[in-house]
């Protein structure tokens, strides 16, 4: 073609030109605004507003960074604290639960479609139902778990009243859906196991513990991972369970942080929205260190591997 030619064509719009590089992200425009509207936007809100005193109605007043400081000498946010930190250790006691479940449900035998089923079912329930579920199950007067404690020890306990053991019944009862979601997480990533990996090991004689550590666990990094993350936020906003069974008492000894941030912001205790606010910051920071920790190593292992 000459050149004279090639100068007669019609050019390209400059939409026509870039069509393929700008389509996904109009694609990915709705879901980007709504996230920086009520996620991204919301977090720099609550940042500036946790240096105000404020009751959520009247004028605001500029304390800087009082709210802070008074939260480090508040002997409720030390407790929250250490809840929160009992229910990380022990909600992730649902990764290795979930695994040997999904493992055991993960096999071609008569009736594994209703164990499936039986074991899902807690995952597709209100938290406020299995708050209430495990209320009654722990109920000293009527709960099946009292009666099986008077049975046992002649004495009655009443779970939920006694600051000893009402964290772990809460934590307990969290636990249950929970390690049904991690099934489910590991269930999906057992259906997408290499098959000729897991035959080779089998001649190589690898059985048992040996062929789980080595060949099917490294597969199941991905759904690992999701794990561990949900886990934790899970564990670190746990709120539901919390004020369906609880309330925070007995005398304040089963609240978290994100209950804590609700009782100060929100409830009858004090409408104080800058000092919730700051709760809520020193929340998400805690929250962005284990992320970021989490990810990071992610990132490590899979350029390593």
């Amino acid at each position: 073609m000459s050149a004279t030619a090639f100068a007669a064509l019609p050019r390209r719009s400059w939409w026509r030109r870039n069509q393929m590089a700008l389509a996904p992200w109009l694609f990915l425009a709705p879901g980007m605004v709504l996230f920086v509207i009520f996620v991204i936007a919301p977090i720099f809100q609550s940042m500036w507003v946790s240096l105000f005193d404020w009751d959520g109605l009247g004028p605001r007043k500029w304390i800087g960074l009082q709210n802070y400081v008074e939260l480090l000498d508040d002997e409720s946010f030390y407790t929250s604290l250490k809840n929160n930190l009992i229910w990380l250790v022990m909600y992730l006691l649902s990764i290795p639960a979930g695994l040997a479940i999904a493992l055991f449900l993960n096999q071609t035998v008569t009736g594994i479609r209703l164990y499936k089923s039986l074991f899902f079912f807690p995952f597709v329930i209100s938290q406020v139902v299995v708050g209430l579920m495990f209320t009654w199950f722990y109920a000293p007067s009527f709960g099946l778990l009292a009666g099986l404690i008077r049975a046992i020890t002649g004495s009655d306990v009443a779970i939920l009243a006694d600051e000893r053991f009402a964290t772990y019944g809460i934590i307990a009862a969290g636990l249950w859906p929970q390690i049904a979601y991690v099934m489910i997480l590991y269930l999906t990533g057992l259906n997408n196991i290499n098959s000729e990996q897991v035959e080779a090991a089998r001649m190589d004689n690898a059985r048992g513990w040996r062929l789980l550590w080595h060949i099917i666990i490294p597969q199941l990094r991905p759904a690992t991972f999701i794990a561990i993350v949900v886990t934790v936020i899970g564990a670190l906003r746990s709120f539901d369970l919390v004020s369906i069974m609880t309330k925070g008492g007995p005398y304040g000894s089963t609240r978290v942080l994100s209950y804590f941030m609700y009782e100060q912001a929100l409830s009858e205790y004090g409408y104080r929205m800058g000092y919730g606010a700051a709760i809520a910051v020193v929340l998400f920071l805690i929250m962005m260190v284990f992320i970021t920790y989490f990810i990071t190593r992610m990132i490590q292992q899979e350029r390593n591997s």
